[in-house]
């Protein structure tokens, strides 16, 4: 983790610091009165394996399961795949 000041200048543009540049994206979060910045990975899928337990078919059908429960709320009639 790190923290850096930096100047923003008369356009209200700021330089970010080196441990940003390497990074193709960055969320900005603005959160009142400072913004949070946080650089993205190149290939986030690769980063998220260590982390992200589910299986994607598990993560499909859970997807399925709660589009077919909104449809339903919704007066829709739905069929099950066989």
């Amino acid at each position: 983790m790190f923290m850096s000041v930096v100047k923003v200048d008369n356009r209200g543009r700021l330089t970010l610091s080196r441990e940003l540049k390497g990074a193709d994206k960055a969320v900005v979060i603005n959160a009142g009165t400072f913004i949070v910045v946080i650089p993205l990975p190149k290939h986030p899928e690769i980063h998220a394996l260590g982390w992200l337990a589910s299986k994607t078919s598990s993560l499909k059908k859970i997807a399925e399961e709660k589009a077919r429960e909104d449809a339903v709320s919704r007066g829709f009639t739905l069929r099950r795949r066989t």
